[in-house]
C-alpha cells in the first residue's frame, strides 16, 4: 500500500484545525484530494494509476469534477486555492486529457483520445503503441465509466475497462485516473504490478467523509444557497442538527441526502425535524417516504418513474411517458400521471437534447448521420442510482422491458419507420435487447436504414452471433460503414441495399426500393471474386440473341493490349453490354490476357473474365472481341465519376452535381462507369454493378432482377483501371 492509502477521514479534522477551507464545490474529501494531488504531481511513492470507485450516489463524479477544477489552468484562477490545504492542491500543469465516455462505445472513446493527442494511428490497436512511444508521459482522466455506451443493457462499461482502461493502464507513459463502478475496480487495479495502482473507494472507512456530507446537507438547506425560507432552514440551531441527522441516516450517500432535502423543500408541511424516522437511509427509502408524505402510494410513484428508469439515450420524450407507464403498470396510469407531477418532481430532470454532433469528418454528401431527438423536451431521472433502485424493485425486469418494447412498436404508425417517433426509431433495439426479443426484430430493412447506426450496432453486437439471422449479420458487417460515414437514412439504405445483394438477400434489397427512400442506385449483381485488379465496361458483338444499343463508333478491343481503337467492320451488329475483370491467371472461367504481340504466353500472369453488365451471369466469350466505349461516347455520357482509395463519387456532367457517393470498407481495386450509367466497382471482396438511378437525358437500360453473392473478406490495397 502507498502512503496515500494510510490517509483517513481524520484528515478532515486536521485540515479544519489548521484553518484550511474545504473545497468550494465538493466541501470535503481531504484524504481523497491529497491522494489525487500526489498522483498529479507524480510524488515519490504515488501510484501511476488511480481507480476511483464507490456506491452509486457516493459522490465520485463530484469529486472528479472538483479535482479537475484545480487542474484546469484557467479555472483554478477562480478558486481560493490559498485558503485550501496545500496538500490537496495539484501543481499548476497543463490540463489533463478528459475523454468523456458517456454514451460512447469503447472504440469511440479510443478515437477521442487519439484525436486529443494528435496520434496518426489508423487502427484502434495502433493507438496504445503510439502512446507508449511518446517521449513525455501523458495524463488521462476518464470520469463516469458507468455511463459508457449508447445501450445500457450492452454492458459497455465492462468492455471499456477491458479494451480501453486496462491497455491504457499497462502503457508506462500513461498516468491514469478512472472513475469506475465497484464491480470493475478490482479487475482494473489487479491487472497491474503491485504499487502501480491504487483503489480509492469513497465508501471505505479510510476515504469516507462524514463531516463533508454534513456540510453538504447543511448547504443544501441554507437559504443563502438557494433553499426557501422555512422554519428548519432559516434557524441554524434547527438546520445544523437536521443536516447531521440527514447525513447520519444516509450512511455516506450524497444522493440519499440530496433526494431527502429536495423532498423536504418541495413539501415541508407536516415535517418534524426532530423525527428521524422521517429521514431516509437509502435511495429507496427516499422514494417511499416522499410518496407517503404527499399522501401517495410508493408503488404508484415507482410505476410512474419506471419508464424513465428504462429510458435510453439522453432521456424519454414527454409524449411517451404516459404510454410506457400504462404498459409497465398494466393499467391506465393517465390520472395518476396527471395528479403525480408533484410526487415525481424531486426525482426527475428535464433535459434539452444536445445539438452538438461528434463527427469524425465530413461525409461526401455534406450531411450528418442520425442526429439527436427533434428538439422536444426530454425527461430523465436525476441520477442513475435512482434508475437502478427503480429497476431492482420490479418483480421482473425482462417482463417490464417486453411491455415497453411492445408499446413502442405499437406506436409506430402503419409500421412505417419513416413516420416513427425518433426515440422509438433509435432506441427500440435497446429495449428489445434487455427483453430478449432483439433477434426477432432484426428482419426489417426499414428499421435497419432509419435507426441510429451507433445505437443499433451496439445492441446487435451484444447478441451472440449464432442467434442472429442473415439480415442482422449483413447489417453488422455494414455497420462500420454506416457509423463511420454518419450518413443520412437514404444513403444508409443505399449501402444496405448493395450489402444485401452481396450477401444473397435480394428480397431485402428489393424491399428498400419500396419504402420511400431516395436511393441513388439499384444494385444489379454482385460476385464474390478475389484478386480483381481492374474492371472495365464494354460491349460484345453477338449474332441475334438479346438486343442492346448498337455502337455506332466502336472503341478499342479489350484484349488487344495497347493497339488503340479499331473500328468495327460491316453493318452494326447487336451488342451485349459486358464487364471485363482483370484477374490472376488461372481464375476459373477466365482467358489469358494476350501480350503486346498477341502471344497469350506473355500476358504477365493476368487473365480476363467477362460478366454480363446488366444481369447475373458470366459470359463465355473471346475477350478480344469486347469493344470499349469510345472517348467520344464517354464524353457524351450523362455521368462521370471520380474516386479515392475507398470512396467514389458519381456526378452529372451537366451542372457537376454529385448524384451518388459510395464508401467502401475495403480499398477499391477498380471502377468503371458505362455510358448509360452502370457503375462497376471492384474491391478485394468482389465485384458489384450498380445502375445509377438519377434522371439523365440519356435513356437508361432496362434493369433486370438482382444478383446474389459475396462473403466478407479481408482488405487489400491497390488502384487500377480508372476511367475518370
Amino acid at each position: 500500500m502507498g502512503d496515500e492509502e494510510a490517509m483517513s477521514a481524520s484528515d478532515e479534522g486536521i485540515a479544519a484545525a489548521a484553518g484550511y477551507a474545504p473545497h468550494p464545490y465538493v466541501g470535503g474529501r481531504t484524504a481523497a484530494f491529497r491522494a489525487l494531488a500526489a498522483w498529479r504531481m507524480r510524488w515519490p511513492g504515488a501510484p501511476r494509476v488511480i481507480v476511483l470507485t464507490g456506491n452509486p450516489g457516493s459522490g465520485r463524479s463530484r469529486l472528479v469534477t472538483g479535482f479537475l477544477m484545480m487542474c484546469d489552468p484557467g479555472y483554478r484562477k477562480q478558486l481560493p486555492l490559498d485558503d485550501l490545504d496545500p496538500a490537496t492542491v495539484p501543481p499548476d500543469l497543463p490540463a489533463p486529457a478528459v475523454p468523456n465516455p458517456s454514451g460512447r462505445t469503447a472504440a469511440q472513446l479510443l478515437w477521442v483520445i487519439a484525436d486529443h493527442f494528435g496520434l496518426t494511428a489508423d487502427r484502434v490497436e495502433d493507438i496504445f503503441p503510439e502512446l507508449a512511444a511518446r517521449e513525455e508521459p501523458v495524463t488521462i482522466v476518464v470520469p463516469d465509466v458507468d455511463r459508457a455506451g449508447p445501450v445500457r443493457a450492452a454492458h459497455e462499461p465492462a468492455r471499456l475497462v477491458r479494451d480501453v482502461l486496462k491497455p491504457l493502464a499497462a502503457t508506462g507513459t500513461v498516468q491514469l485516473l478512472a472513475d469506475v463502478p465497484r464491480e470493475l475496480a478490482a479487475e482494473l487495479a489487479e491487472s497491474l504490478p503491485s504499487g502501480q495502482a491504487q483503489i480509492i473507494d469513497l465508501d471505505a472507512p479510510e476515504w469516507a467523509d462524514p463531516k463533508g456530507l454534513v456540510r453538504h446537507a447543511e448547504t443544501a438547506l441554507d437559504p443563502g444557497a438557494g433553499a426557501p425560507e422555512l422554519p428548519f432552514t432559516t434557524d441554524p440551531a434547527v438546520r445544523r442538527p437536521l443536516a447531521k441527522a440527514l447525513a447520519g441516516r444516509a450512511d455516506g450517500s450524497r444522493l440519499t441526502v440530496q433526494l431527502a432535502v429536495q423532498s423536504l423543500l418541495l413539501q415541508p408541511e407536516g415535517f418534524d425535524p426532530a423525527d428521524e424516522s422521517l429521514l431516509p437511509a437509502t435511495v429507496g427509502e427516499a422514494l417511499d417516504l416522499h410518496a407517503r408524505r404527499l399522501g401517495g402510494d410508493p408503488q404508484t410513484l415507482r410505476l410512474l418513474l419506471a419508464p424513465l428508469a428504462f429510458a435510453e439515450g439522453d432521456g424519454l420524450p414527454v409524449q411517451l411517458w404516459g404510454v410506457l407507464a400504462n404498459a409497465v403498470a398494466g393499467w391506465d396510469m393517465s390520472q395518476d400521471l396527471a395528479d403525480g407531477m408533484l410526487l415525481a418532481a424531486p426525482f426527475i430532470q428535464p433535459v434539452e437534447p444536445d445539438a452538438e454532433e461528434d463527427a469524425d469528418g465530413e461525409p461526401p454528401w455534406g450531411e450528418t448521420g442520425a442526429g439527436n431527438d427533434d428538439g422536444r423536451m426530454l425527461l430523465r431521472l436525476q441520477h442513475p442510482g435512482i434508475a437502478e433502485e427503480i429497476r431492482s424493485g420490479l418483480p421482473d425486469v425482462r417482463d417490464a422491458q417486453t411491455k415497453i418494447a411492445m408499446a413502442l412498436l405499437e406506436a409506430v404508425p402503419q409500421q412505417n419507420w419513416a413516420k416513427a417517433d425518433p426515440y422509438i426509431r433509435d432506441h427500440l433495439a435497446a429495449h428489445t435487447l434487455e427483453a430478449g426479443l432483439l433477434p426477432q426484430l432484426l428482419t426489417d430493412p426499414g428499421l435497419f436504414a432509419h435507426a441510429d447506426p451507433v445505437t443499433l450496432r451496439a445492441a446487435i453486437e451484444a447478441v451472440p452471433l449464432e442467434q442472429l439471422g442473415a439480415p442482422a449479420r449483413t447489417y453488422l458487417r455494414t455497420a462500420p460503414l454506416l457509423t463511420r460515414s454518419q450518413a443520412p437514412a437514404d444513403v444508409r439504405a443505399a449501402f444496405l441495399e448493395s450489402a444485401f445483394v452481396e450477401d444473397g438477400l435480394a428480397p431485402y434489397a428489393e424491399a428498400l426500393h419500396t419504402l420511400g427512400f431516395d436511393l441513388p442506385w439499384r444494385t444489379l449483381w454482385s460476385v464474390p471474386l478475389a484478386g480483381v485488379r481492374a474492371v472495365t465496361t464494354g460491349s460484345l458483338p453477338q449474332e441475334g440473341g438479346e438486343s442492346a444499343a448498337a455502337e455506332t463508333d466502336p472503341g478499342t478491343d479489350a484484349g488487344s493490349g495497347a493497339e488503340g481503337p479499331s473500328p468495327s467492320s460491316g453493318p452494326a451488329a447487336a451488342l451485349r453490354p459486358v464487364a471485363a475483370f482483370v484477374v490472376p491467371e488461372g481464375t476459373p472461367g477466365s482467358r489469358t490476357m494476350p501480350g503486346p504481340d498477341g502471344d497469350a504466353s506473355e500476358g504477365g500472369g493476368s487473365a480476363l473474365l467477362l460478366h454480363d453488365l446488366l444481369r447475373p451471369g458470366y459470359v463465355d466469350a473471346d475477350p478480344t472481341q469486347v469493344q470499349l466505349p469510345s472517348e467520344e461516347a464517354r464524353a457524351a455520357a450523362p455521368f462521370g465519376f471520380s474516386r479515392g482509395a475507398d470512396y467514389l463519387r458519381v456526378w452529372a456532367r451537366a451542372g457537376q452535381e454529385v448524384v451518388a457517393a459510395l464508401l467502401s470498407d475495403t480499398p477499391l481495386t477498380g471502377a468503371d462507369l458505362s455510358p448509360d450509367g452502370v457503375l462497376v466497382v471492384a474491391t478485394e471482396r468482389g465485384v458489384t454493378a450498380r445502375q445509377i438511378l438519377a434522371a439523365a437525358p440519356a435513356a437508361a437500360p432496362t434493369v433486370p432482377a438482382q444478383r446474389t453473392g459475396a462473403a466478407d473478406s479481408a482488405a487489400s490495397d491497390g488502384l487500377e483501371g480508372d476511367h475518370t
